[in-house]
């Protein structure tokens, strides 16, 4: 069996040395400058990690690194079903015999990808890097590569990068569209206010972009989902109550940017005949975290205590995972804008959470940049319509007041009428402008 398993391996890094990288769109995700680190690249499934590791190949050969030095391995292979963590060991020695003039003097990158796959990866991760002169990418669909296994196996010698599906620049860059950049025309503004809506209603999986059919895409999405479910939660952590799971994460796919609790969805079911404990729904939604599936936002606050008796803020990976499961009359537009700007907020914050006035008013973010700036953000589909336009601006300007030294940002999903008046010092601007723009230069 061995022997198979070697063969194999020497078909995949003949193959890996001399494949061509394929035309594609670039990932505005950036690699932590650590030195001796090893890369944990990581998302939810068809987020695009395995053209990220292909992207990073490619920067290295166009400055100048020999492709021979560049080596993409996936352990996806059916024909690797057997290998174990001793059998690891065949990727390195298969490579430096067919390479032995680049042992211990050039740098070789290594990206193994699906590498999770194999039971006790991480202690031949962490030999490698102890003991060759290589730079090494590791991917996967689980969170638990970084939080646990890589945090205790690797012992800090890896840090993450997240990817996930296209934000609003890289839909665009796939599409061929123009990226807007200062001042734009009426042409221009019209024509990506239109490919915003086409954002909003496709969302960001890159698949997913190239289906024109609604009711195929409904479907890829729901097999997407079907995937982690099964394969990230279900197997990975020996569900055997698969109907409340199931329920379970419709009902929080058809939710996205609603408050979250537990408590209450274990009593619904319950009444639905859906019987599972508080316990288990807990369970549930860490395993969906784990899988990149959903993530949950606490409310700003010092006090342990009451950011744990507060309920959450839900999010999805990607907002067409909403349209693919809500009722097409229940979609809320101001809901699906929402989850697109706290997706993007997540890149690059220091700390997100949602603010509470002592008045009862809520600010849908307060966003803590890495040099501890604060900025309160309000997303709002529609100012023309005035009670909502009072309701909105009366949040984040009690919010102002409570917290002084944040400034104030209100997103709309179309332009303010003219005659709308806001408070000094508050900035207005269309979402789609704001997501245009590069992340370091957005102002938040």
């Amino acid at each position: 069996m061995k022997d198979r398993i070697r063969d194999v391996v020497r078909e995949k890094l003949a193959d890996a040395v001399t494949m061509e990288y394929p035309p594609m769109t670039r990932r505005e995700a950036v690699l932590p400058g650590i030195p001796g680190k090893a890369h944990a690249v990581v998302g939810m499934r068809r987020s695009g990690k395995t053209w990220y590791l292909l992207q990073c190949l490619a920067d290295r050969l166009a400055r100048g690194v020999e492709r021979e030095r560049l080596v993409y391995f996936n352990f996806e292979d059916e024909r690797l079903g057997d290998l174990e963590s001793g059998d690891l060991g065949l990727v390195i020695e298969e490579y430096y015999r067919r390479y032995p003039h680049f042992r211990k003097s050039r740098e070789v990158t290594f990206c193994f990808d699906e590498i999770q796959l194999v039971s006790g990866w991480e202690r031949f991760a962490r030999r490698v890097m102890d003991s060759e002169k290589v730079e090494l990418f590791l991917s996967g669909s689980s969170a638990k590569m970084l939080s646990r296994e890589v945090a205790t196996s690797m012992r800090g010698r890896a840090v993450e990068t997240l990817i996930t599906p296209f934000g609003f620049r890289e839909f665009l860059r796939h599409r061929g569209d123009p990226l807007p950049a200062g001042l734009v025309g009426a042409k221009q503004r019209s024509r990506t206010a239109a490919a915003f809506d086409d954002y909003l209603a496709s969302g960001g999986f890159p698949e997913a972009m190239a289906i024109s059919s609604s009711r195929d895409r409904v479907r890829l999405l729901q097999g997407y989902v079907d995937a982690v479910l099964f394969r990230d939660v279900a197997e990975r952590h020996n569900v055997g109550n698969l109907v409340a799971l199931r329920a379970f994460v419709r009902q929080l796919l058809c939710n996205p940017a609603g408050t979250l609790s537990i408590s209450k969805i274990s009593s619904d079911f319950h009444s639905r005949g859906i019987p599972a404990s508080k316990e288990t729904f807990l369970a549930f939604f860490d395993y969906l975290q784990d899988a990149f599936l959903v993530f949950a936002m606490p409310i700003f606050t010092r006090s342990e205590r009451r950011r744990q008796v507060n309920p959450r803020k839900l999010y999805l990976a990607d907002h067409g995972l909403a349209v693919a499961f809500s009722p097409a009359a229940g979609l809320d537009r101001g809901h699906l804008m929402e989850n697109i700007v706290a997706c993007e907020l997540a890149k690059s914050s220091r700390e997100l959470a949602y603010y509470k006035t002592r008045e009862g008013f809520v600010v849908d973010f307060l966003e803590t940049a890495h040099d501890g700036s604060e900025c309160l953000i309000q997303v709002c589909a529609d100012l023309s319509d005035e009670t909502i336009r009072v309701r909105e601006l009366r949040a984040l300007e009690s919010a102002l007041r409570e917290r002084p030294g944040a400034s104030g940002l209100l997103l709309c999903g179309e332009e303010p009428p003219p005659e709308t008046r806001f408070p000094p010092g508050l900035r207005v601007e269309t979402l789609w402008k704001w997501l245009g723009r590069p992340l370091d230069s957005r102002g938040v």
